[in-house]
């Protein structure tokens, strides 16, 4: 199921705001669909841990009260979040996940007709929240290894930009941005420019040269990090993110929010998934050994893949992505194709891990024309061009 455009119905005199219709339409992953073969599904960068005993402890406690409404303040947790990031309070603002707290940082700043700056491909709610607000999305392509271009990004700005977005790790293609360049990219920008460094995956990043948001948030003024309980907490179902803002822009968050926006089970999930950091820890470890073992084999097959710091990785390809999609959907493995360019294919299960791999070699068959149901040779620049095994 996608979003769909609204149309104006010949049945009612109701107007509609004309900005709904140049609104991409946002496309979640797909979800498996009943089959005889096993079915695994890679679409949405979903933890494939279930929640912690604690955590299920922690909402178990606080069900019973679901007729209240939650902590509109959600005070506790930010007190936690707080202490976690060595922050002030103030500093500390909450959401239904991180794309609502994204949502809310462009509706607090952005004025009709203002600029919304980001890498493309990136996060594909980006452009949708900036329509939504009035604001024109600004896409600057990403470089020839699929990491954001700062220096374009920063020559995109004009004197109507009010947000950058930088998504690290990037996704859909797991790539991050170094502290030295990020460094750069800082003092070529306004100091009235918000720089909204979009962390929900840094949990898996293990580069020792990657830009950290809080560090950043620290030494600039205009500067917001984006965190979520989704991923590495595994807590998607329940949506809460939060952003790490000075204390005016935080202030102005709040007051844009939703209230009541984040649930009491979500507050106390995320209370519950900070008091066992060691635990998540050990998942986030298991699942970047994975992540490494998925890029090794895929490697060894002779595709050419982005390093990925995320929990999903890339594959290059291009005009083949539909058919590719397919052959993937025929393992039992659900993925997520997008468009033209490539699909993202997150770490799941061992099981589900291996099952990919299986497929993926098939699916490079298709890219490099060699398999019996292709056509023309795939794209180019797809497969590493030193390998040109069909084996596995």
């Amino acid at each position: 199921m996608t979003t769909q455009h609204p149309e104006d119905s010949a049945q009612s005199a109701v107007t509609l705001r004309a900005a709904l219709r140049s609104l991409p339409p946002y496309k979640p992953g797909k979800s498996a669909a009943a089959s005889d073969v096993v079915q695994y599904k890679l679409s949405s960068n979903e933890n494939p841990y279930p929640p912690l005993p604690s955590v299920l402890d922690a909402v178990n406690q606080v069900s019973p009260e679901m007729n209240l409404y939650p902590d509109m303040t959600c005070q506790a947790v930010t007190q936690a979040v707080a202490q976690r990031w060595g922050v002030e309070p103030s500093s500390v603002s909450f959401g239904s996940g991180s794309v609502e707290v994204a949502s809310q940082i462009i509706r607090a700043v952005c004025e009709e007709g203002d600029e919304v700056v980001f890498a493309w491909r990136s996060f594909e709610a980006y452009p949708i929240l900036a329509g939504l607000a009035g604001a024109t999305a600004v896409k600057v392509p990403l470089d020839e290894n699929e990491r954001h271009d700062l220096p374009a990004m920063a020559a995109a700005i004009t004197e109507r930009t009010k947000v950058v977005l930088v998504c690290t790790p990037n996704n859909p293609t797991g790539t991050s941005v170094g502290t030295d360049e990020l460094h750069e990219f800082m003092a070529q920008v306004p100091s009235n420019v918000l720089v909204v460094v979009d962390e929900a995956y840094v949990h898996f990043n293990v580069d020792p040269d990657a830009a950290r948001g809080i560090d950043f948030f620290r030494e600039y003024p205009n500067v917001v990090v984006l965190h979520t309980f989704s991923k590495a907490y595994g807590l998607a179902g329940l949506r809460i993110g939060y952003a790490i803002a000075p204390a005016h822009v935080s202030a102005a968050l709040r007051a844009v929010a939703i209230p009541f926006g984040v649930t009491n089970l979500a507050q106390q999930a995320a209370l519950a998934s900070l008091a066992a950091e060691s635990e998540i820890e050990e998942r986030i470890t298991a699942l970047v050994e994975q992540r490494d073992h998925v890029h090794r084999g895929l490697a060894e097959q002779g595709w050419d893949v982005p390093e990925s710091q995320a929990n999903f990785v890339w594959l290059r390809t291009g005009a083949k992505t539909q058919e590719a999609e397919e052959i993937f959907s025929r393992h039992g493995v659900i993925v997520r194709a997008f468009g033209d360019e490539g699909i993202r294919v997150s770490i799941g299960s061992p099981a589900g891990n291996q099952a990919f791999l299986v497929a993926a070699q098939e699916v490079l068959d298709l890219v490099r024309g060699t398999s019996s149901t292709a056509g023309a040779a795939g794209a180019q620049g797809t497969p590493a061009a030193s390998d040109t095994r069909n084996g596995g």
